[in-house]
């Protein structure tokens, strides 16, 4: 069954359900011809803004504009939908949704800066926390019930959801763009987010030590993620419709933080705020750049070389000092990355790794669905099986 959205498509197979940024929902069947045909048309009074949709029970939860959560159940022959509750979620429109069968609830995040949890059973609002900026995106520990709220601010909040109370268990902070998608694997307890400024952060949540990767291989924003545990690849795509495979089976170094120096690092030559060494020495400022590599503040001069440095994310040539360009070896270069052009604006993208499928939806209204076996690996020891 595939599931989706014009910016939203969740999957599964044979059947899909597709919500357009217009208001009408459609089910799509697949057919005997391998071709998908609409079974259903379902208009909303709202624009839907996104989905949330439970395979087993056939639940669906659609995001308005309006900040509501309609749900509807999907009959059996996937023939017709039945309205269920409008749950009034929020003040602006509702940019993410999580529904947990454990729990029956349903959680949202909204451009009224806030996250809500209600109960599907009763229907009423079960609490509400509220942040100081837009929250973009969402995703839920359906066994512990931690919620991570990423926002327009950058920066990721962790909750401890409860009935009529919550409690703030920490903020993330590493991102310099708002936060476009996130991603939870409850398996290894990593945190995947990607983010306006281009770059993917994974955050080594279970590990209890701070530990983050940075991975730097897009062009455009980061708007969509999905981690595959069984081969331990990350995918992620972009605005531009550039489509990333990253190898996470592989030891990874943390980048270093950027260090503050009034003088480069190396030829301690002052930078152009440093008025009393430029004034002793009788020498014009310099602008202050970073290695990647190593972090020192450096000048121009100190930083002529540019390289790829993988096994720090860097995928792309970035700038290091002279010192570390003379260590990294030409192993050090090799990819620990694939890259692959979508050719379309993608908004978001899913995978159904038992099958290698995954499916993108862009801003331009066209749904494409790939063949990732060749690109994600295809054997029974990964969980695709052979087509």
């Amino acid at each position: 069954m595939f599931v989706s959205q014009v910016d939203t498509w969740w999957f599964s197979v044979p059947y899909g359900v597709q919500r357009s940024r217009g208001r009408t929902i459609r089910v799509w069947l697949k057919r005997d011809s391998g071709q998908y045909w609409p079974s259903i048309y379902h208009t909303v009074s709202s624009p839907c803004s996104c989905m949330s949709y439970h395979h087993d029970s056939r639940r669906i939860f659609i995001g308005q504009d309006n900040g509501a959560v309609v749900e509807f159940l999907i009959s059996e022959d996937f023939n017709k939908m039945n309205h269920v509750k409008t749950y009034p979620a929020h003040q602006n429109r509702v940019s993410d949704m999580v529904f947990s069968l454990e729990s029956e609830w349903v959680v949202s995040t909204g451009h009224d800066k806030s996250v809500s949890w209600m109960c599907t059973q009763s229907g009423s609002m079960l609490g509400r926390h509220y942040f100081t900026a837009w929250a973009s995106c969402l995703q839920y520990d359906h066994e512990t019930q931690h919620a991570f709220v990423g926002d327009y601010s950058g920066q990721i909040t962790l909750l401890k959801l409860e009935k009529q109370t919550y409690s703030t268990i920490t903020t993330l902070k590493g991102h310099e763009g708002s936060i476009g998608t996130l991603w939870w694997d409850p398996v290894q307890r990593l945190l995947f987010s990607g983010a306006s400024d281009h770059s993917v952060i994974m955050w080594d949540i279970g590990g209890r030590k701070g530990r983050t990767l940075l991975l730097q291989g897009h062009h455009e924003r980061v708007q969509s993620l999905r981690y595959l545990q069984l081969t331990r690849q990350l995918v992620s795509c972009s605005a531009d419709g550039g489509i990333a495979v990253w190898n996470m089976d592989t030891q990874r170094e943390e980048a270093p933080q950027w260090l503050d120096s009034d003088s480069c690092q190396k030829c301690e030559q002052p930078f152009f705020w440093n008025i009393k060494q430029m004034w002793d020495t009788k020498t014009l400022g310099l602008r202050q750049h970073h290695c990647r590599k190593c972090g020192k503040a450096v000048c121009g001069k100190c930083s002529s070389k540019r390289s790829t440095f993988p096994i720090m994310g860097f995928e792309f040539p970035v700038r290091v000092c002279d010192a570390c360009f003379d260590t990294i070896k030409e192993e050090d270069r090799t990819p620990l990355a694939t890259f692959h052009e979508g050719k379309h604006n993608i908004a978001h993208m899913d995978m159904d790794p038992s099958r290698g499928l995954m499916v993108t939806c862009g801003s331009d209204r066209i749904v494409k669905i790939w063949d990732m076996t060749q690109v994600v690996g295809c054997s029974l020891a990964t969980g695709f099986s052979p087509r």
